[in-house]
């Protein structure tokens, strides 16, 4: 998976939006105004930093080399990724949806209701 890739499929998510808050070298991405995730635009190879559950992060860790403690993040809850360096584009996307999905979790109920109305529109069209 490339960044162009990795941006498109971040992008396809309900509510998702990109911003690059921290200069143009860093984007973000946020869910319902909640990061979910960060790209590197220069880093070689192309990084990327998402949240992540504490025991599945350990995980990941000790399962794939490309993935590390959150660079510049809390550590315990983020990953930063090398995603064109190996890991199966199936198992990055895993990552994004269980990054996205930790940050859903966390919204308020009136704002976790509204997006899952959403899916069920889009499900339907």
């Amino acid at each position: 998976m490339d960044l162009e890739e990795f941006r498109d499929y971040c992008l396809s998510k309900i509510a998702a939006s990109e911003s690059m808050p921290f200069g143009e070298g860093i984007l973000v991405l946020k869910v319902a105004g909640k990061l979910f995730a960060l790209a590197a635009l220069d880093e070689i190879p192309a990084t990327v930093n998402l949240k992540c559950n504490p025991d599945l992060a350990l995980a990941l860790r000790d399962q794939y080399d490309q993935v590390q403690p959150g660079y510049h993040m809390n550590k315990k809850h983020w990953n930063t990724v090398e995603i064109d360096s190996g890991i199966p584009d199936a198992e990055l996307r895993k990552m994004i949806d269980h990054s996205y999905e930790l940050v859903v979790q966390s919204l308020p109920k009136k704002t976790r209701e509204k997006l899952r109305r959403s899916r069920r529109m889009q499900d339907l069209a």
